[in-house]
């Protein structure tokens, strides 16, 4: 049981977590009534917390389809197509 300790604290990495001090009394109360760690109930709760749902799509991914298939691999060239990055022409500016 000790060496499955001590090969999961390797696997997990360290952070700090500001409670709210009646949010930190019930989870001390609630270690005390599970016998487990303080770390390994926050882990479970969070793991459940940002896993309950499946993950979308952020807004406007997959939008727009150019119908090509080599966009990535020809980044530079679209780019220069577009002038992305390069400064506008007087006649191409906007007016405040």
């Amino acid at each position: 049981m000790a060496l499955s300790i001590y090969v999961n604290i390797y696997t997990v990495k360290r952070t700090t977590v500001y409670l709210e001090a009646d949010l930190e009394v019930l989870l001390k109360l609630e270690t005390q009534r599970q016998q487990r760690p303080m770390a390994e109930i926050i882990r479970e709760a969070l793991r459940t917390y940002v896993t309950r749902q499946t993950r979308q799509a952020p807004p406007g991914a997959g939008a727009f389809a150019s119908g090509r298939t080599d966009t990535a691999t020809r980044v530079d060239d679209v780019l220069k197509e577009t002038a992305f990055g390069q400064p506008r022409s007087r006649s191409r500016r906007r007016r405040a």
